[in-house]
């Protein structure tokens, strides 16, 4: 066993059930443990690095940023933050950008946007409709948001103001909106931690009608569903919609550490001096990262990854093991008639590096990774699920 594996369960918390693989070096979707075994990376750290590992148009604005200067106080102005921001803008239709660190900071913002907008209007103790079955992350009010109760557990009590609808059931939201004060609906797309289970779009656009016609807000988090996942820069672009706040994190800077919300017309002037902060936000060099991350972002890419997962549905459609396969672009769950761990297992030390999402396998590759890459770590999922 490796002295770092010993090294890290001393002294690292242990809030991680660790594969037994120590990762030193990769390039775009291939990586090395420290014994020299390479595997086909079918995870891409779980959606961050959206255009593979070392990127190298990605590696040198980051180089090149650290070279002038690597962090400064939000007190000052700094350019790669407000061109970040123009960028994503721009590209969406969205206002405002407010930067953090993480997802679960993004959904952090959404919900503060929410209940400012609220008391803006004179609504005291509105509440925020989620779905059962979603995650939105693991601070207190994220948890709260997340409606699955094996993650309330030990973490009680939970902040109130928080409502839990069903999945693709219209009907269950009406009640919820009828019944409560509601400033905000939020909800993902696909619901990945919840076992890559996408919305329908009839679901969706009702979600909106009822939000457009009720002045709710549309929160959509797009933590892992975004920056060209689905196959369209943000999952709700393939729903004819346009939410009002949008949260996202993960690819959005190619590996560093960042999330960011935007926030529509509606809410572009919520956030005010000193309602809300981030020491680290739109750091210059996660946001040069995340520059080059979203600058190339186009429609050639996109489609690109729409023919990948089509590629991989195919391939692994009706074959031995393989229940059904759900999701959206590159963001797939595969209902195995085997234990998930028993496949990732096979995975694993057969050279290849995949997720799992309740009791499904998941998929997250780079948007990058090549077709014969696609069709070497396919052949060795199907071997794994045959029974």
């Amino acid at each position: 066993m490796s002295d770092i594996f010993e090294i890290d369960k001393e002294y690292v918390a242990n809030t991680y059930n660790r594969f037994p693989v120590d990762l030193v070096y990769g390039k775009g979707s291939l990586i090395k443990d420290n014994n020299g075994k390479e595997y086909i990376d079918l995870g891409s750290g779980i959606g961050v690095t959206a255009f593979g590992i070392q990127d190298d148009e990605w590696k040198g604005a980051v180089i090149d940023q650290l070279n002038k200067i690597q962090h400064a106080s939000n007190l000052y102005y700094t350019e790669p933050c407000a061109n970040l921001a123009k960028l994503l803008c721009e590209k969406t239709g969205f206002k405002k950008v407010f930067f953090s660190n993480s997802g679960a900071e993004a959904n952090e913002c959404a919900i503060k946007v929410a209940r400012k907008y609220a008391e803006d209007k004179g609504v005291k103790n509105a509440s925020i409709i989620t779905l059962k079955n979603s995650f939105h992350g693991r601070t207190l009010a994220t948890l709260a948001a997340t409606g699955q109760d094996v993650f309330h557990q030990d973490f009680l009590p939970m902040p109130e103001g928080f409502l839990y609808g069903t999945a693709n059931d219209l009907d269950s939201i009406k009640e919820l909106v009828a019944n409560n004060t509601v400033c905000a609906i939020m909800m993902e797309c696909v619901q990945g931690e919840g076992g890559v289970i996408a919305l329908d779009k009839d679901f969706v656009k009702g979600v909106y009608k009822i939000c457009q016609d009720n002045d709710i807000l549309l929160i959509i988090d797009e933590v892992q569903t975004g920056n060209g996942r689905t196959g369209k820069l943000y999952a709700y672009m393939n729903f004819d919609i346009m939410p009002d706040v949008v949260t996202t994190a993960k690819g959005l800077a190619g590996g560093l550490p960042m999330g960011a919300c935007l926030m529509g017309e509606k809410v572009k002037s919520t956030l005010t001096f000193g309602k809300h902060g981030s020491t680290f936000g739109g750091n210059p060099i996660a946001a040069a990262g995340a520059i080059s991350i979203i600058s190339r972002i186009d429609d050639k890419l996109l489609l690109d990854v729409k023919k990948k997962s089509e590629f991989i549905i195919k391939k692994l459609s009706n074959k031995d093991g393989i229940i059904s396969i759900s999701g959206m672009g590159l963001m797939l769950g595969i209902e195995t008639k085997k234990d998930v761990k028993e496949v990732l297992k096979y995975l694993m030390d057969n050279g290849v590096l995949a997720l799992s999402a309740k009791t499904k396998l998941r998929l997250l590759p780079a948007l990058t990774i090549s077709m014969e890459e696609l069709d070497k770590a396919t052949d060795v999922i199907i071997a794994a699920c045959k029974e």
